[in-house]
């Protein structure tokens, strides 16, 4: 059985998936770290609702429910 190629997802060079990559599904530290810095910085997103409202008092959390004291 021929091992399985995928690319990598930030400089797209064909590789084998390999247990011994300890960088999979990137093909290196230096592609890891770059599609870590993007999501970082926001270029990369989930689509979604926003998991919640941020408003005037952003320090208060306003989709729990009060806690007893």
């Amino acid at each position: 059985m021929s091992p399985a190629l995928h690319r990598c997802p930030s400089c797209r060079r064909e590789l084998e998936w390999s247990a011994s990559n300890p960088h999979r599904p990137f093909c290196s530290e230096r592609c890891r770290l770059i599609d870590l810095g993007a999501w970082l910085k926001e270029e990369h997103a989930i689509p979604g609702e926003p998991a919640m409202d941020v408003g005037a008092d952003a320090g208060e959390c306003t989709d729990a429910p009060p806690r007893p004291h």
